[in-house]
């Protein structure tokens, strides 16, 4: 691992686990709710709080990087991660696998992530850094592809819990050829603020878990009367609260600056237009991949009772597309420009949003099916060879940290978002549909309070198959078991169209970002520092 690739291998195998993680939880979260006697609410928010650690603490780990130095940052990262993953893997109850996976290894990822940008930046240039980061990107491409299936196999014929017991295993041979990744950056002597800290990790975390209830809460209304604040839902007064406090980092790192202090951002990357239209792309891409690697396995799983593996073949086209287009972005990339690459991805999401809407059936295994799931994977293949390289050469060997600190911290909070959010208009839907459903049924008055009743804290996501079973535990007749059994599952059918609907207007928002990628071939020439501007 000596040559000159080494650094990117070794790198790559850590952002390999880092991927991995999600895409293993997703296909196996019917399997882990039994195992663990929880619910589907309680995994989604296992799985948002996993990424919303790392987005919350990645400034905090990127700064930390340069303290350290970036290489013993990656070291430190990956023992603490592989920590989190043997926890998770002996985790007995919802409670430790959250500790172990949502927090320790989150922890442990803060560290990592930033790490992996800096070092790739720092051992490579020129065409070889487009290259090293279109690896990179090809890495994560290459876990969402096999983690289905791995996740899927291990989780039918053996148990989820391997999946972690090998990410251990994964990180020891990362730190057993740690040597081959150099570090020439030098140490900061600093003092991180810990106000920044905690401003910075509470304001993400206030309005992520926002969104997270809004499928209890509500989103302006309440829909529970006895949680309500002044006679409207808490979401938009958390999402507010949380807001104030992000307005609140940003004036104290500009207090910082001018007291020449080092702030734990220094504000002054986000001017740069190709900064921010990297990150913003990333952010986008990572809550398309999250909303849909949460909705499609929940329907696959809940409504048509496939097991993990089945699961993770339905998602297979995306997966072999997704690595596919990565390889070929990063060929692309040697004769055509980051934008149009970028845009192609981002035309073909939207497009993949739209046909995976028109193709919602109650199978869901037609040949548009497939081909939104393909389109979706080449999309975001295209866009993985990409977005890496433009963030972190938008900024000068001094601020590769911060950088990929940034770059951590849209990627992790979008993929949070993307699971809160459309997880959140999915189950939320499921409720209004279903209510509404028993509302215009045959059913008799006093079956409909009964469900009605029941249902008030919102409508539980379980199997189709299960409802007759739970209907007649209530005391209903064969005939108003079945019918209550028909409203839910053309329920959960149409939440999932409502779902898909929700990715093709996030996937359109993603064109925002875009006019603002390069439109030269990056690695071509020597780069240029491009200029800051606020714009």
């Amino acid at each position: 691992m000596a040559g000159r690739w080494g650094a990117v291998t070794v790198l790559g195998a850590a952002q390999f686990v880092m991927t991995l993680d999600s895409t293993v939880m997703n296909v196996s979260i019917s399997t882990v709710v039994k195992d663990l006697d929880t619910t589907i609410s309680a995994m989604q928010a296992c799985i948002t709080f996993y990424t919303l650690t790392m987005a919350a603490f990645m400034l905090l780990g990127a700064k930390l990087g340069d303290v350290w130095g970036r290489r013993r940052a990656l070291v430190i990262g990956s023992i603490v991660y592989a920590v989190g993953s043997a926890t998770t893997a002996l985790a007995p109850s919802i409670v430790v696998l959250f500790l172990g996976w949502s927090v320790v290894e989150g922890l442990g990822a803060v560290l990592v992530i930033p790490a992996i940008a800096a070092l790739i930046a720092d051992n490579y240039s020129g065409h070889a850094r487009v290259t090293a980061f279109a690896v990179i990107g090809a890495s994560s491409g290459v876990a969402v592809a096999v983690g289905p299936l791995i996740g899927g196999f291990l989780t039918t014929y053996a148990s989820w819990r391997y999946v972690f017991a090998g990410e251990v295993v994964i990180m020891a041979v990362v730190l057993l050829f740690r040597t081959a990744v150099s570090d020439s950056g030098e140490r900061s002597r600093i003092r991180i603020d810990l106000l920044s800290v905690l401003l910075s990790a509470l304001a993400l975390v206030l309005i992520v878990f926002a969104l997270l209830q809004t499928k209890t809460w509500g989103w302006i209304l309440p829909t529970q009367q006895d949680i309500n604040v002044l006679g409207l839902s808490p979401v938009p007064f958390i999402v507010g609260i949380g807001a104030v406090l992000l307005w609140l980092f940003f004036l104290r790192q500009r207090r910082l600056i001018r007291l020449g202090r080092a702030p734990l951002l220094n504000t002054d990357i986000l001017r740069l237009k190709q900064l921010r239209a990297g990150v913003g792309s990333l952010g986008i891409q990572y809550t398309v991949t999250a909303g849909l690697f949460f909705v499609v396995p929940i329907y696959l799983q809940l409504s048509l009772g496939l097991d993990a593996l089945e699961t993770g073949l339905r998602i297979f086209p995306l997966s072999v597309a997704l690595v596919l287009f990565s390889i070929l972005g990063t060929a692309l990339a040697r004769r055509l420009s980051p934008r149009l690459i970028a845009r192609l991805g981002q035309f073909g999401l939207v497009l993949a949003s739209l046909v995976l809407l028109g193709s919602v059936d109650t199978k869901l295994n037609n040949w548009l099916f497939g081909t939104g799931m393909f389109v979706a994977g080449a999309a975001l293949g295209l866009l993985a060879s990409q977005l890496g390289n433009v963030t972190m050469s938008a900024v000068g060997d001094d601020e590769l940290s911060e950088a990929g600190g940034v770059q951590g911290v849209f990627q992790n909070l979008g993929s949070s978002l993307g699971t809160a959010l459309i997880g959140s208009v999915m189950i939320a839907s499921l409720t209004t549909l279903f209510t509404a459903g028993v509302a215009t049924s045959t059913l008799p008055e006093s079956v409909q309070q009964q469900v009605v009743s029941a249902t008030k804290g919102g409508v539980a996501v379980v199997p189709a198959a299960d409802v007759p079973k739970i209907a007649s535990d209530a005391g209903l007749d064969s005939d108003q078991s079945a019918e209550l059994s028909t409203i839910y599952s053309t329920s959960q059918l149409e939440a999932l169209r409502l779902s898909f609907a929700a990715l093709a207007i996030v996937s359109f928002g993603a064109m925002f970002f875009s006019r603002n990628l390069p439109k030269q071939v990056l690695g071509r020439e020597p780069e240029e520092q491009p200029e800051r501007s606020s714009a």
